[in-house]
């Protein structure tokens, strides 16, 4: 059993959320860290952007490893690392995929139910195959289940049972977290909370009042995803056009 793992899982508390501000390099990791986190997370946006390249898988998982075991280097804090879909055609390998960032340090990864530039969900059992060959190395796997996604928000209600049906397989293939994306239907998200049999991920939207409402629904962890690389760029370009207009800079120092 490795430690470093279950230390990151004891931090999964329903209502008592973990909170993941993701990163996307070691400058950011490092910054994080200082700031009080209990655990780092990358988001796999922000990472690919940073380095010139395009979410979905077209970042190289040699460079993304790159990029993780640069983040190990500033921090001892657990360290996720978001895999998207796995990186792999198939259940072998995605667990070959796995393996390599788990021996690389990641106590745990995201894992996509979509593959790359599909709209489309892959089937529950062919998900749980690739899930459970994810989990095999002992990572936690937080499962992410895009059934909401590009649905109306009016039909969200209605997807709660089938989001549990394949929370459950997960659970079942060996995932330790349930991701759930592309909802701020509160109900909906309380209803999966109740009914989850694994700790539930929501990803912060604006929407949200503040993170005691997601306490409340019983979420275990709450990530920012793309949004804290999204607005430190938006902060660098507007501060840049100031400087190259010949204002003063925004800052400090």
């Amino acid at each position: 059993m490795n430690a470093k793992v279950e230390e990151f899982r004891a931090l999964h508390v329903p209502g008592d959320p973990l909170v993941l501000f993701n990163i996307w390099d070691a400058g950011s990791a490092k910054a994080v860290a200082e700031a009080g986190a209990k655990a780092i997370a990358t988001g796999s946006y922000g990472v690919a952007e940073a380095q010139g390249f395009k979410d979905g898988e077209g970042f190289p998982l040699d460079r993304a490893l790159d990029v993780l075991q640069g983040v190990l280097r500033v921090t001892d804090l657990p360290v996720t690392f978001d895999m998207e879909s796995g990186y792999g055609a198939t259940p072998q390998q995605v667990g070959q995929s796995v393996a390599r960032a788990f021996a690389s340090g990641a106590v745990g990864i995201n894992m996509e139910d979509r593959m790359p530039g599909d709209a489309a969900l892959v089937p529950a059992a062919d998900q749980a195959d690739r899930i459970a060959a994810a989990a095999a190395c002992g990572i936690f796997v937080n499962a992410r289940c895009d059934i909401f996604r590009g649905q109306p928000t009016e039909s969200h209600a209605s997807l709660v049972r089938p989001a549990l049906e394949r929370a459950q397989a997960y659970a079942d293939a060996g995932a330790s977290g349930l991701f759930v994306p592309f909802t701020t239907d509160l109900a909906a998200l309380g209803a999966i909370c109740a009914g989850s049999p694994l700790p539930v991920n929501i990803i912060w939207n604006p929407a949200f009042r503040d993170r005691a409402q997601l306490a409340e629904l019983g979420a275990a962890r709450i990530s920012h995803g793309h949004r804290p690389w999204a607005a430190a760029m938006d902060w660098l370009g507007a501060a840049a056009r100031i400087v190259l207009d010949g204002g003063k800079p925004p800052y400090d120092g």
